[in-house]
């Protein structure tokens, strides 16, 4: 048998992370465990390592809580649309709601991390125009997000846009 290197056992763990996550005991216990494990492996590695590696771009969300008025980070996907990030909300098609897209819409200020690099941005719910242009991205990085939609019937897009292109 030959030897096996680490782009091709890192393609093998993308192929089966991929294969497992539509699954709800995946998002159950990734949701739980997962997420704050990447949220630390980024922080820690200033964004040079996730969870998904580079063939799935994870950035850092900080939002404020609405409620608590306190900071609130969960690593994401994301694909760019020109200068604008664009991320998808269906809290891995659990029943119950994620927070952050709520707390956007109480205050769209957020902080992006990407790749170590953190800048503001105000967010706003995504256009039909730019769902039906960067969901199928968001899908190709991720395929579960399809399964996660269908699953919970509803499809929270967001895009961030940079505070300094603002006019």
């Amino acid at each position: 048998m030959p030897h096996e290197g680490p782009n091709q056992l890192y393609g093998l763990y993308l192929s089966m992370l991929r294969r497992i996550g539509h699954y709800r005991w995946f998002a159950a216990i990734f949701k739980r465990v997962g997420t704050p494990v990447d949220r630390a492996l980024i922080r820690v590695s200033r964004g040079r390592l996730s969870m998904g590696g580079s063939e799935m771009p994870t950035m850092l969300l900080t939002t404020t809580g609405r409620r608590t008025g306190k900071e609130r980070t969960v690593p994401l996907h994301y694909v760019w649309d020109g200068s604008n990030v664009v991320a998808v909300c269906e809290n891995f098609g659990l029943d119950t709601a994620s927070s952050w897209p709520y707390n956007l819409l109480a205050d769209p200020k957020a902080r992006i991390e990407i790749d170590g690099a953190a800048a503001d941005y105000l967010s706003r719910p995504a256009t039909a125009q730019e769902v039906d242009r960067n969901m199928p991205r968001l899908i190709a990085l991720w395929p579960a997000h399809d399964t996660y939609v269908k699953r919970t019937g509803t499809r929270k897009v967001f895009v961030f846009e940079p505070v300094n292109a603002r006019r």
